[in-house]
C-alpha cells in the first residue's frame, strides 16, 4: 500500500513539474471546422461575417493559443456551444475523445467497462446525443457479447490524432440532424488544404496498467500534402493501438427473498432458516443476493485505423472533399466468474445475519466437495463461468462532399455510406466446486477447506459442459443531404434551406451450438491461481483474490470445440429469441433564418421529419419453446414477423445572442427536438440469462422520445484565454422511454439442455423459481413509453490564463435535477458534477491535472438482462506532462485513474451491492514528432 501512495504522490508531482507533447497545430494553422457546420452546410469555407469581432491580437502557442481558439468558437456561435480544439486533445490528460469530452461543462463519463464509451450531456443518457463525423453518421457493430447497444458514439474507437477540433450543440439548429435531446457533437478531421504541404507528424509510446502490470505499444501517423496551387490535397493517417485493461471486483446477480428460499431449505430436510424466522433473527421479506461472485474481465484490445482525405479546390467557387475510413478494432477478452451461490442449495445453508434495510449480508454453506469427477451432487455450489470471447469490429466508411459558391449564394450536397460488422464468438466452460463457504456481502466469499478449493482436481464440469455461441452483428448508415444558402442585406442576412435523407439499418443473428464434453479443469487447461490485485484493494477475501483459473482464451475454446462431432446441435430458442433486425429511415426538410446586427444575432427556424421504422423478429409458439427444436409448423401470427410504424414531427427552433457589452453576451433558446430508443429495443427479441432467471427484451411499439427545451446563458469574456459563463437548460419531455422490471413466466431455453437439471435447474424447481417442466419466473427489462420527465439544471464554468505566469485554470460545475412524472430518476443523471482542471505551460514544459466527480445516477447494467442499478458518486484523478525536446520533437505522459476509484453499483439501498469493479491506473508515454 505504501508503493501505492508513492506512486500516486510522484505521478502528481510530475504531472504539475513536467510537460506534455506538442502534437497540436502551430498558432498559424488553420484548424478545419472552426466555422460549426454539419457536413457540407452552407457554411463550410465562408467567413461568418456576421459574428466578426475586433479581438485583441495574442500571440500565444500550445495551450493557451488552443483555449482560445476554443473559446473563439463558443463566443462567435449563435447557439449554445462549447469547442475543443487539437490541443485540448492532446495536451490534457486524455487517450480518446471522450477524455476530452470530459472537460465541457455538463459533460459526465459513465467508466464501467476501461475504454470509456458512454458520454452524458446536460444530464441525458449517452444514447440521446447525436454525434456525427465531418458532417456524417459512423456505423457501430457492439463490440461486447450481451452488450446492450445503444445509439451514443463510441469514442474509445476512434483515434483523437486526426482531429482538428469539435463542437458540443447544447442547443439545437435547425440546419442540424434529429435525434438529440442532451447535445449534438460534430468533430472534424483535418483537411489537406488547411495544412502545409508534406506535413509529417505523429507519434510512439507504450501504455501501461499498473493493476495488470502490462504494457502495450502504440503508434500514429499523420502526412498531408497538396500542390502549389493548393487546389488539390491528400492527407493520410494512420493509427495502431493496443491496451490491455482488467476490471475486477465482486459482482451479485439478483435478490431472493427469505421466505422463497427457506420453501426450498424445509423441502430438503433443513429447518435452520425457518429456526432463525421463528427467533426474530431475520424476516422472511428480507432479501439475499443469489451469490456474491469474484469477477475477473480481462482484455487486450488492438486496434488499427487509416482515415484518407482527398480535397478539391479548383477555384474559389467550388470546394470538394472524400472521406475514406477503415478500421478494424480486435477486443478479444476472458470473463471469468466465479460465483459460491448463496440461494441455490437451501438445503446446506446453516445460518443467515441481517443487515440494514431489510438485506441478508451474511450466511454459511455447507457441502463436501468432489474429487476429480463431472457428477458432483453437494449441498454447497460454486459455479465458475469462463467466457472466452473473439471480438473484431470492422468499420468502412466513403463520404463524399461538395459546396458550390455563387455570388451571394451557395450550394452544397453530402453524401456517403459506413457500415460495421462484428461476427462475435463466444466459448463457455462452467466449473463446479462442491465445498463449503462462508460469505459476505462486503468481503465476498471464503471457502472453510482451502486446501482443496485451491486444487484444481475439485474441479470440473457438472453435468453440463458449456456451450459456444455466436453473434453476426451488421449495422450500416447511408444518407444523402442537399443544402441552399442565400445572403441578404438588412437584419436577416442568410437563408438557409435543405433536405436530408438517411436510413440506418442495424440486424443481429445468434445462435448456440451444445454438448461439448464434460471435462475436469486439469483437463481444460489449469492457470494456476489467480492474483487480483483489485480485489485485494476492495478488501475482498483471500479466496476471491487467489482462485484456480484456466490456461485463458484458447484453453476455454479448444476444450469447447475439442469434443467430436461438436458444432452440428445448435439450440433453437437462442436463434429465435436474439435473431433481429430493425431499419429506420428518416426524411427531413429544413428552413432557417440567420439574423443579426452589431448588437444581437441569431437565427429561427424548423425542421420536418418523417420516420419509419421496420422491425423484424421470431413469434413463437409455446410449444416449439419448449421442445426447443427447430422443427417448429409456424401458424399464422408466428414466425418471422414484421412490424411498422410511422412518425412525423414539426421541430421548430430558436437562438438569439445579445452583446450586452462587447465582452458580455446573453443568449436564449427555444426548440423542440425527438429523438429515438436503442435500435435493439425497438426490435421483438428476448435475450435471457437462464441460470440466474433474468432477461432483456424489445418493445416495437416505441413512440420517440419527444421533448420542447428552453436553454440560456450569460458569458463574460474577461480576457484573453478567461470566461465566466452561467447556463440554464430546462426540457420538458413529453415522451420518455424507461427500462420496466417486470416479472414474466417463461419456457426455460436451457431445460432440455443435457446436464442442466442436475447443475442449475433442480435447484431452481427447489427454490419455486420454476416448475418441472420448465415454466420459470424471469425478471425481464423491457423498454415501454414512460410518460413525461422533467430536466432542469444549471452549469457554472471559469477559465483564466493567469497573465504571464504560465498557470491556468479551468473549472465547471453542473447542477442537473431529472425525474419522471411518476418521480422515477432519468438514467445517467447526476444531480452534481464538476471538474476542476489546472494547468501550466512555460517554455518547453507544459502540464496539467484534471480532476472530475460526479454524484450517484440511474444506470442499467452493460450485460442484457440485468435490472436497472444505481451508480454510486465517482472521482477521478487524471494528469498530464512533458517536455519539448525541439522544434520536431517532444515527449509526453498521461496518467489515468490515478486514484484507482471504485466503480460501485447497487439496487435500492447503498448496502444492497449490484457490484463493484476497479481498474487500475494507466500511463501512457509517448513521443511525438512533426515536421
Amino acid at each position: 500500500m505504501n508503493h501505492r501512495k508513492t506512486l500516486l504522490a510522484a505521478s502528481i508531482v510530475a504531472g504539475l513539474c513536467l510537460s506534455v507533447g506538442a502534437y497540436a497545430q502551430d498558432s498559424n494553422t488553420q484548424t478545419s471546422g472552426t466555422t460549426p457546420t454539419t457536413g457540407t452546410t452552407n457554411s463550410d469555407n465562408k467567413p461568418n461575417a456576421k459574428n466578426a469581432k475586433e479581438l485583441a491580437t495574442v500571440t500565444v502557442v500550445g495551450i493557451r493559443a488552443s483555449l482560445q481558439a476554443s473559446l473563439d468558437t463558443k463566443r462567435n456561435a449563435d447557439a449554445i456551444v462549447d469547442a475543443i480544439t487539437a490541443t485540448d486533445i492532446g495536451k490534457f490528460p486524455t487517450t480518446n475523445v471522450a477524455e476530452a469530452l470530459a472537460q465541457i461543462p455538463g459533460v459526465t463519463l459513465d467508466r464501467s467497462i476501461p475504454g470509456t464509451q458512454r458520454v452524458s450531456i446536460d444530464g441525458m443518457d449517452p444514447s440521446l446525443n447525436l454525434s456525427l463525423l465531418d458532417g456524417h453518421p459512423v456505423a457501430q457493430a457492439v463490440w461486447l457479447f450481451g452488450d446492450s447497444p445503444n445509439r451514443g458514439f463510441n469514442y474509445s474507437l476512434l483515434p483523437p490524432e486526426i482531429l482538428g477540433s469539435l463542437e458540443v450543440y447544447k442547443s439545437p439548429e435547425a440546419r442540424l440532424p434529429e435525434g438529440s435531446m442532451g447535445g449534438t457533437v460534430l468533430m472534424h478531421t483535418l483537411q489537406p488544404l488547411d495544412l502545409p504541404s508534406n506535413t509529417v507528424s505523429g507519434s510512439f509510446g507504450a501504455n501501461y496498467n499498473d493493476m495488470v502490470g502490462n504494457s502495450r505499444p502504440n503508434g500514429s501517423l499523420l502526412y498531408s500534402w497538396h500542390n502549389d496551387d493548393k487546389t488539390f490535397g491528400v492527407d493520410v493517417s494512420a493509427q495502431h493501438y493496443e491496451q490491455y485493461t482488467s476490471r475486477e471486483g465482486m459482482e451479485n446477480y439478483g435478490y431472493s427473498s427469505v421466505a422463497s428460499v427457506n420453501a426450498g431449505a424445509l423441502a430438503a430436510g433443513n429447518d435452520a432458516i425457518q429456526n432463525e424466522i421463528n427467533a426474530g433473527q431475520i424476516k422472511p421479506t428480507d432479501q439475499i443476493p443469489n451469490e456474491v461472485s469474484a469477477s475477473n474481465f480481462q482484455q487486450t484490445e488492438k486496434r488499427n485505423s487509416v482515415l484518407i482525405n482527398l480535397q478539391y479546390r479548383p477555384n474559389d467557387n467550388f470546394d470538394s472533399t472524400l472521406s475514406l475510413m477503415y478500421m478494424k478494432d480486435g477486443l478479444n477478452n476472458v470473463n471469468q466468474s466465479m460465483y459460491p451461490w448463496a440461494t441455490n442449495q437451501p438445503g446446506g445453508i446453516t445460518s443467515l445475519t441481517e443487515g440494514p434495510n431489510g438485506i441478508i449480508v451474511a450466511g454459511k454453506q455447507v457441502g463436501t466437495p468432489c474429487y476429480n469427477t463431472t457428477t458432483c451432487n453437494s449441498s454447497a455450489n460454486t459455479t465458475m463461468d469462463n467466457y472466452a470471447r473473439q471480438s473484431m469490429v470492422s468499420t468502412k466508411g466513403a463520404d463524399w462532399k461538395g459546396t458550390y459558391f455563387g455570388d451571394g449564394w451557395r450550394l452544397g450536397g453530402d453524401v456517403g455510406i459506413s457500415t460495421s460488422s462484428n461476427p462475435m464468438t463466444q466459448f463457455n466452460k462452467e466449473i463446479y466446486y462442491g465445498g463449503a463457504f462462508n460469505w459476505n456481502i462486503n468481503q465476498g466469499a471464503q471457502y472453510t477447506d482451502p486446501s482443496t478449493a485451491d486444487n484444481p482436481a475439485y474441479w470440473a464440469d457438472n453435468g453440463w459442459g458449456g456451450n459456444e455461441e455466436t453473434i453476426l452483428y451488421k449495422a450500416k448508415d447511408s444518407y444523402g443531404q442537399l443544402d441552399f444558402s442565400k445572403d441578404f442585406d438588412g437584419f436577416f442576412n442568410e437563408l438557409d434551406v435543405g433536405v436530408r435523407y438517411a436510413s440506418h439499418w442495424e440486424s443481429q443473428v445468434e445462435n448456440a451450438f451444445t454438448g461439448p464434453q464434460l471435462l475436469t479443469l486439469d483437463q481444460i487447461g489449469y492457470g494456476g491461481l489467480s492474483d487480483l490485485s483489485g480485489a485485494r484493494s476492495l478488501g475482498l477475501t483471500q479466496s476471491f483474490i487467489a482462485h484456480v483459473q484456466t490456461l485463458g482464451l484458447n484453453a476455454i475454446k479448444n476444450a469447447v470445440l475439442s469434443t467430436p462431432g461438436f458444432g452440428v446441435a445448435k439450440d433453437a430458442n437462442v436463434y429465435y429469441d436474439n435473431t433481429w433486425n430493425i431499419q429506420q429511415q428518416n426524411s427531413a426538410f429544413y428552413l432557417q433564418a440567420d439574423f443579426g446586427n452589431d448588437y444581437v444575432r441569431g437565427n429561427i427556424g424548423a425542421r420536418y421529419v418523417h420516420t419509419a421504422n421496420t422491425s423484424s423478429g421470431f413469434n413463437v409458439p409455446n410449444a416449439c419453446s419448449s421442445a426447443d427444436t427447430f422443427d417448429c409448423d409456424f401458424p399464422a401470427g408466428f414466425g418471422y414477423i414484421t412490424q411498422k410504424s410511422t412518425h412525423s414531427n414539426w421541430l421548430p427552433a430558436a437562438n438569439i445572442a445579445w452583446n450586452i457589452q462587447p465582452d458580455l453576451i446573453l443568449r436564449g433558446a427555444a426548440s423542440e427536438t425527438v429523438a429515438y430508443a436503442p435500435y435493439n429495443q425497438m426490435a421483438p427479441y428476448f435475450e435471457s440469462n437462464d441460470t440466474v432467471l433474468t432477461a432483456a427484451g424489445g418493445n416495437p411499439d416505441l413512440n420517440p422520445y419527444r421533448s420542447v427545451n428552453f436553454d440560456t446563458s450569460l458569458e463574460w469574456y474577461f480576457n484573453n484565454q478567461s470566461v465566466i459563463a452561467l447556463s440554464g437548460f430546462y426540457k420538458n419531455i413529453i415522451n420518455y422511454i424507461v427500462n420496466a422490471a417486470t416479472f414474466q413466466d417463461r419456457i426455460n431455453g436451457s431445460w432440455t439442455l443435457p446436464g442442466y437439471m442436475q447443475a442449475e435447474g433442480n435447484a431452481q424447481v427447489a427454490a419455486g423459481l420454476c416448475t418441472a417442466a420448465g415454466i420459470c419466473q424471469y425478471s425481464v427489462t423491457a423498454p415501454v413509453d414512460g410518460g413525461h420527465a422533467k430536466v432542469k439544471g444549471a452549469t457554472l464554468s471559469y477559465q483564466q490564463a493567469f497573465g504571464s505566469s504560465g498557470f491556468g485554470l479551468r473549472a465547471n460545475y453542473t447542477y442537473s435535477n431529472a425525474k419522471t412524472s411518476d418521480g422515477g430518476a432519468l438514467p445517467y443523471n447526476s444531480k452534481n458534477s464538476y471538474n476542476i482542471a489546472p494547468y501550466f505551460e512555460m517554455g518547453p514544459y507544459t502540464a496539467s491535472i484534471a480532476y472530475n466527480w460526479r454524484s450517484s445516477y440511474l444506470a442499467g447494467g452493460y450485460v442484457a438482462g440485468a435490472a436497472p442499478t444505481n451508480t454510486a458518486s465517482f472521482k477521478e484523478l487524471d494528469a498530464s506532462a512533458g517536455y519539448q525536446i525541439s522544434k520536431n520533437f517532444s515527449l509526453s505522459l498521461n496518467m489515468l485513474n490515478l486514484l484507482n476509484s471504485k466503480y460501485y453499483q447497487y439496487l435500492g439501498s447503498k448496502n444492497q451491492i449490484a457490484q463493484e469493479y476497479v481498474t487500475g491506473r494507466q500511463f501512457e508515454l509517448e513521443a511525438h514528432f512533426k515536421f
